[in-house]
Formats: C-alpha cells, sequence, structure tokens
C-alpha cells in the first residue's frame, strides 16, 4: 500500500508554493504601481483627517438656579443618565436663569448648558460686544413654568391692572422672574409708582405675604411646588385667575395659557377650590454653539428619559418639545426630534457609536479611492507585464527580419548569439503563473526564429 501511495504522489504534478509563487512577482511591478497606490490613499487619509470632529469630552458643565429649585433636581437626574455612558454632568448652582445666560455667554467660563427661562434673551457678560459672545441654540423646551400671582384676601382680582399702587414681591433683580414679571407689568403700566416692588423671592416672598408685608407675590414654579401647595391652602391667600391669559399668549409668543383643574392639588380639601387660568413660560436647555455635538445629543436623550411623563399641565411625551423662540433650535435637536437618535446610537454604546462616526469621515474617501484602485490596479499590472513581453516580441521581429534580408555569415552568426542572449533573457524573466502561457509562447516563437537563422547558416556554408 506504501509503494502505490508514493507512486501515485510521484505521479501528482506539485502545487507550487505560496513562497515560489510569491517570488514570480517583480517586486519592482511592485513597487511601480503599490507606491503611488499608497500616496493616493495617504493623501485622501490627510484631506479626510482635516474634517474630523475632536473627541467628545467625558465631563460638561450646566447650570441651573437654587439647589431647591426643580432646574436643580432636572440637572442631577440627568446626571445620573448621563453616567451610564460614562460622562460627568458637573451641575453649579446659580442665581437663576439671567445669572444662567450671563456665564453661557462669558467666555471666561466653563458653562456650556444651562436652564433658562422662556422669554430671555442672551446678552454680552462684561463690556463684550454682541459678536464677541458665544452663539447660543435651544436643545429643547422640558416643562412649563407658570407664573403665580398670590394676593391677600380682599375681593377677587383677575387681572394685572387691578394691583395698582400695591406691594409686589416680584423678586431680586437680576432673577428670571423678575425679568418675566417686569415686562407684564410693563405692558400693564404697573412698573412705576405708586406700585412698589419689592425684591423678595422663594420663601421671603411668601413670608412677606402671610405677614401683611407684601400684598402680592409673584411665582415661577412647578405646581408641586412646596411653596406653591402651601399658599394654594392658606386660608387668608388667593390666587389670581388670569381672564384675559389668552391675551397674554398671543401678545407674547413664549406665554401659554394653562387651565388649573378644580381639585388637581388636593382632592380632599378641594384645592383649588375652582378651575384657575394661568399663563406659563417654558423651561428651556440652552447650549453654547460649540458644544460637541455627541454630549448633545446624550443629554436631548437624558432629556426624553425625564420630561416624558405627564402631569397637570402636560400629556405623555409632550416634553421635551422643539419649541423655538429667543434662540434658535439646535441642528442636532431637529434630527432628533424628526428621526430620534441618530443609527449608530441605537445599535452600540455612546463611544463606540461617536467612535465609528468620527472615523467614517475617513473611511468615505478611502473608499472612494479605494475601490477604482482595485478595478485599475490588476489591468495595469497585467498591462505591465504583457510589456516585458511585448518589447522582447519586438526585439525579435527585427532579428527576423534581418534573417530575411539574406545577410552574410558573420552577420548570421551575430543573430544567432543575439537570439541566444535572448532566450537567456527569457529564461531567467520571473513571471507569475497567470501568465506563463506568454512565457512560453515567447520561447516557442524564439526557437522557431532560431531554427530559420541556423538553417540559413548551413545554406551559406554550403
Amino acid at each position: 500500500m506504501s509503494d502505490a501511495a508514493d507512486t501515485r504522489n510521484a505521479a501528482r504534478p506539485r502545487r507550487p508554493r505560496l513562497r515560489d509563487r510569491l517570488r514570480a512577482i517583480s517586486v519592482f511591478e511592485f513597487f511601480v504601481l503599490a507606491v503611488p497606490a499608497l500616496l493616493l490613499l495617504g493623501l485622501g487619509f490627510y484631506a479626510a483627517s482635516r474634517f474630523i470632529q475632536p473627541a467628545p469630552p467625558n465631563r460638561i458643565v450646566i447650570s441651573t438656579g437654587a439647589d431647591s429649585g426643580a432646574y436643580f433636581a432636572y440637572a442631577r437626574r440627568y446626571a445620573e443618565i448621563l453616567k451610564r455612558d460614562g460622562v460627568t454632568l458637573e451641575v453649579r448652582t446659580s442665581q437663576g436663569s439671567v445669572d444662567n445666560l450671563a456665564q453661557l455667554v462669558d467666555w471666561n467660563t466653563d458653562v456650556e448648558v444651562a436652564f433658562v427661562q422662556g422669554g430671555l434673551k442672551a446678552v454680552p457678560a462684561g463690556d463684550g460686544e454682541a459678536e464677541d459672545a458665544p452663539t447660543l441654540i435651544k436643545l429643547g423646551a422640558v416643562a412649563y413654568e407658570p407664573l403665580w400671582v398670590f394676593y391677600r384676601g380682599g375681593p377677587d382680582l383677575d387681572r394685572l391692572a387691578q394691583l395698582r399702587g400695591r406691594r409686589l414681591a416680584v423678586g431680586p433683580p437680576g432673577s428670571g422672574t423678575r425679568a418675566l414679571v417686569t415686562q407684564l407689568l410693563e405692558a400693564n403700566g404697573l412698573a412705576i409708582k405708586p406700585t412698589l416692588l419689592l425684591p423678595l423671592s422663594g420663601r421671603q416672598a411668601a413670608d412677606a405675604l402671610i405677614a401683611g408685608r407684601a400684598d402680592a407675590a409673584f411665582f415661577v414654579a412647578a405646581p408641586d411646588a412646596p411653596i406653591v401647595r402651601e399658599l394654594l391652602a392658606h386660608r387668608d391667600v388667593q390666587v389670581m385667575n388670569f381672564v384675559n391669559a389668552e391675551a397674554y399668549s398671543r401678545r407674547f409668543p413664549y406665554l401659554t395659557r394653562l387651565t388649573l383643574p378644580r381639585s388637581s392639588i388636593d382632592f380632599i380639601t378641594d384645592v383649588p377650590a375652582r378651575d384657575v387660568q394661568l399663563v406659563a413660560t417654558t423651561a428651556n436647555v440652552v447650549a453654547r454653539e460649540d458644544a460637541h455635538p455627541a454630549l448633545l445629543y446624550l443629554l436631548l436623550q437624558a432629556m426624553s428619559e425625564v420630561h416624558r411623563e405627564p402631569g397637570i399641565f402636560q400629556k405623555a411625551g409632550e416634553f421635551p418639545a422643539p419649541r423655538e423662540g429667543d434662540f434658535a433650535l439646535s441642528a442636532e435637536s431637529q434630527r432628533y426630534f424628526k428621526q430620534g437618535l441618530p443609527l449608530l446610537q441605537r445599535w452600540f454604546p455612546y463611544w463606540i457609536a461617536n467612535l465609528i462616526e468620527r472615523l467614517w469621515v475617513l473611511i468615505l474617501p478611502v473608499i472612494a479611492i479605494a475601490i477604482p484602485l482595485i478595478r485599475i490596479l490588476p489591468p495595469l499590472y497585467g498591462w505591465r507585464i504583457r510589456a516585458r513581453f511585448f518589447r522582447r516580441y519586438g526585439e525579435l521581429r527585427f532579428l527576423e527580419d534581418e534573417i530575411g534580408q539574406n545577410p552574410a555569415r558573420a552577420e548570421l552568426e551575430r543573430i544567432l548569439a543575439r537570439i541566444e542572449t535572448l532566450e537567456q533573457e527569457v529564461r531567467q524573466m520571473r513571471t507569475p503563473l497567470a501568465f506563463s502561457d506568454l512565457l512560453y509562447t515567447l520561447r516557442t516563437h524564439i526557437a522557431l526564429v532560431r531554427a530559420k537563422a541556423e538553417a540559413k547558416l548551413e545554406r551559406s556554408t554550403a
């Protein structure tokens, strides 16, 4: 059995090893074609790298408001969500929306995102010109912020104009509440004497109203805020029912008319005891335009997770909302609210998706260059290999023409010597296996020409 197997193996032609096949490829031909192709790919990489965005930072700062306010609570929940993707959201307190805007437009601060009450506009920080300040964009509105006007006893009040000449707690200068209330009071002619504006807010404003040191107090807060619930249940305090709420929403585009249904705060004590018409602004998340897009998508995802639940004033899924206002809606927000998260972030973790998106800028030009190269290089390589044979064929044809001219004996001997040299060169040519047919055909033709020359030489000798 062993002898028979050895016989079969000996009869079977030996396949060329990979090393032998590689040796058959001309190193010179490889460099002639590969080096320009690699240089072209490198040039494509370099050109594409100019458009690659830097990697997103793993830390971002958000400015909120007082640590007892809703903005601060929202930001803490955002931070927990972003932490899942390895991003640290640093939550900083502030004096309110006006202070938040001031920090956003100040290049000396590292605040990139902040909560801003609707109706406020950015102003340049310090002595800077408006065009020197960072451009701000809105990610979206996240909640309604009703304006509560509480007043002490007396007849029912349903219009701001009825507060003329009274002591009004409207918040300290620079606060978002005061900025909003000032616009409404000016529209009603109440921002001047004899009306007295008190710089009180929060707990101080509520205590002054209960103690009689203020006739009315303004609050911009959610309906579940402790101060709002306390004042709604207080026997000596009433909440203003805005009969002209619709008119305010038409006059001021950032305001919305809302209805606080009867008993929506407390069914047992029937608070409030009637439907109350309110005007409300919105809480908005605003960012600097140069904030990294990947982080903006993360924030949008956190906003959706935190604010999609229903409430007294909003339906499920109403927030976050792409509401236009004092700031242009970011391109990321427009795509997010229309299409959701980018495709890669739906299937991959945040950092992997971002890496692929950044490298995609490199992949596209490489594909655009590599595909034509893949189609061009093989024919070009084949043409260069055939060119080596064509050159020998040209010389062989020239020698055959000389033989046909009946040269002298010495000339025939020179032609035969050149044919032998040509045959030796062809025998030493390193030819890829795919072009072996050209090699053997050329050797056959050389033999034919040599036979013709030898026959001429024999006749000349005879």
